[in-house]
């Protein structure tokens, strides 16, 4: 089995599993959290007026319905099935016009140059070829057309988001270690490999901003957080009840710097990034 294939078995394996379900169960969390970071992506993409965008990496479907709200419509796409079964039934239940496909957007056959722009949260950094994906992706939106993905910078200036692991590695050894240059949540950490990436791709005004924006949860949702979500939500349902109590016991207190009386407060350190799609016929 190659690499290619590899990659894609986990991250299939793992959006329609235990983490799939998680982001489920706590998506009104999780959409409350980065609502800082929606407005901003959606308002970056409004200001274009498309009548038609492509979402990828939709998850259960939050920023397809917004986008979907302020232009024409907005089609989700996302490896995982329960998370758009749920981003199907939210789209039904608001009137929204948003549609979702369960595929991988790196291989899934898009009617060529059918979408006016192209949107995502934080749902790019999982391809296992980004450049095929990207020059795939590219053939399915019309020539012009804008790509504004939101993306994580690197995990020292997102101490938040490995707390968790750093805090829990003394009693689990076995927690699989951080690889920016493979498929994961900082896979486009680096600025000048994201633009390799564009470039050799066929995307031009490739153009990487830093992105700060302050998110917040209520601190009676922290200990669900980090127990269903990220590598800890992966090895501690394999954990007895014991030892998952005494993990939760060391965890929680490492999190008392971004605790600010009933609620947590965190910088998300991301890159937005935009491009433009010159020929979309060539790929």
């Amino acid at each position: 089995m190659d690499a290619s294939r590899r990659s894609y078995d986990e991250q299939a394996a793992r959006w329609n599993g235990p983490a799939g379900h998680a982001w489920v169960d706590l998506q009104g969390l999780l959409n409350d959290m980065f609502r800082p970071l929606e407005e901003l992506l959606v308002d970056a993409v409004a200001t274009e007026h498309p009548a038609r965008v492509l979402d990828v990496g939709c998850g259960t479907g939050g920023i397809t319905r917004a986008v979907a709200r302020r232009t024409g419509h907005c089609v989700g796409v996302d490896i995982s099935g329960p998370m758009i079964e749920e981003a199907r039934a939210r789209a039904e239940q608001e009137g929204v016009a948003a549609s979702f496909i369960q595929a991988d957007a790196q291989e899934y056959a898009f009617e060529p140059a059918a979408f006016d722009a192209v949107v995502s949260r934080f749902g790019v950094m999982f391809f296992s070829d980004s450049v095929r994906a990207f020059t795939h992706i590219r053939s399915a939106v019309k020539d012009g057309a804008g790509l504004r993905c939101l993306v994580w910078r690197g995990a020292e200036e997102n101490p938040f988001m490995t707390t968790a692991e750093r805090a829990a590695a003394p009693f689990l050894p076995e927690l699989p270690a951080r690889q920016p240059d493979q498929p994961g949540q900082f896979a486009f950490a680096d600025p000048d490999r994201v633009h390799r990436i564009l470039s050799d791709s066929g995307w031009s005004g490739i153009d990487i901003q830093p992105v700060d924006a302050v998110c917040t949860l209520p601190e009676r949702d922290l200990v669900t957080y980090f127990t269903r979500l990220g590598p800890l939500g992966t090895v501690l349902p394999g954990t007895d009840a014991r030892t998952r109590a005494e993990i939760v016991e060391v965890v929680r207190p490492a999190f008392d710097p971004f605790v600010e009386g009933t609620e947590v407060r965190y910088t998300a350190a991301c890159w937005m990034v935009s491009a433009r799609s010159a020929d979309a016929k060539l790929s």
